[in-house]
């Protein structure tokens, strides 16, 4: 058994969380990418699993779906768009507009696994993706290239609606990513939204996971050493507040840092990343397996 501390510095004090699950980074990179590249969906109709990726505008989104590219590749990917703009009203808005899948990529194939990009959310009731467009993504109802509109969510009229979407069409879980070192100061209206989302989808088992980005900007510990996320107080914390803020169990809050202002992969970035991709997809695998339940 692997126990959670907290390491006694100017930072966090020493304090056992023996309830917070970890993993030891004494796991090699290698051996989660060949367990991942070995993956294969549990559903003979399905060939790839689906995962639909939200949350907060700036907190990292597209970049996480980079990032877990990256770590396969063995060198920094940017195939999903960011905006690294500060300061100004256009870098206050979502950068993504439609609705795009993502192939992750290793050096051998492609993986079968797919992440479903979408408009970043924002607390406002007509800005950001609208809480029905996200519910119908999860459930395969909007096609691909979707331009999503703040003001109106998709209807059954509109040609971008798939009235009867196959398995394959379907997401099998939900990211929300969220960034650490904000995560404190986020308006409640977002956090209602999602849990609205995740209501309505749980009634079909749909299960979701939070990817907390920015750990590095959120402890300084973390920021001088990676290995140290899980000897963090500060960290523990803020895990902590996303569960009482959205239900999400500790064991479906994952931390990360995504790659940023790095020209060259790192071995213990790929392997946080790689090690939250490893939970989500054998969440989500346990989803399409359960099919016949729902």
């Amino acid at each position: 058994m692997v126990i959670f501390y907290s390491r006694h510095s100017q930072y966090d004090s020493i304090v056992p969380h023996n309830k917070t699950p970890v993993f030891s980074f004494n796991r090699q990179k290698e051996d989660l990418k060949k367990k991942l590249e070995n993956f294969c969906p549990s559903h003979p109709d399905v060939n790839h699993v689906k995962i639909l990726v939200a949350g907060e505008i700036g907190a990292g989104k597209s970049s996480f779906i980079n990032s877990v590219d990256s770590a396969f590749l063995g060198r920094i990917s940017s195939r999903a768009l960011v905006n690294t703009a500060d300061g100004d009203i256009v870098s206050s808005r979502s950068f993504t507009k439609n609705l795009k899948g993502f192939s992750i990529r290793s050096e051998k194939k492609k993986m079968p696994f797919i992440f479903k990009d979408i408009m970043g959310l924002e607390p406002e009731v007509l800005k950001g993706s609208q809480i029905e467009d996200i519910i119908n993504a999860v459930y395969g109802h909007v096609k691909d290239g979707y331009k999503f509109n703040e003001e109106q969510a998709l209807t059954y009229k509109d040609q971008q609606y798939n009235c009867d979407p196959n398995l394959s069409d379907q997401s099998f879980c939900l990211v929300y990513v969220i960034a650490a070192d904000t995560v404190q100061y986020t308006d409640d209206r977002l956090f209602d939204k999602l849990k609205i989302i995740r209501q309505r989808i749980s009634e079909k088992g749909i299960p979701q996971v939070i990817v907390m980005t920015k750990v590095d900007e959120a402890c300084p510990l973390v920021q001088n050493d990676l290995r140290k996320m899980y000897t963090s107080k500060k960290i523990k914390k803020k895990m902590d507040l996303c569960s009482a803020k959205l239900g999400v169990p500790l064991t479906n809050i994952l931390p990360v840092k995504n790659y940023h202002n790095e020209i060259n992969t790192d071995d213990d970035i790929d392997v946080l990343l790689l090690k939250a991709l490893e939970q989500i997809v054998q969440l989500a695998d346990d989803r399409l397996e359960d099919t016949d339940s729902y």
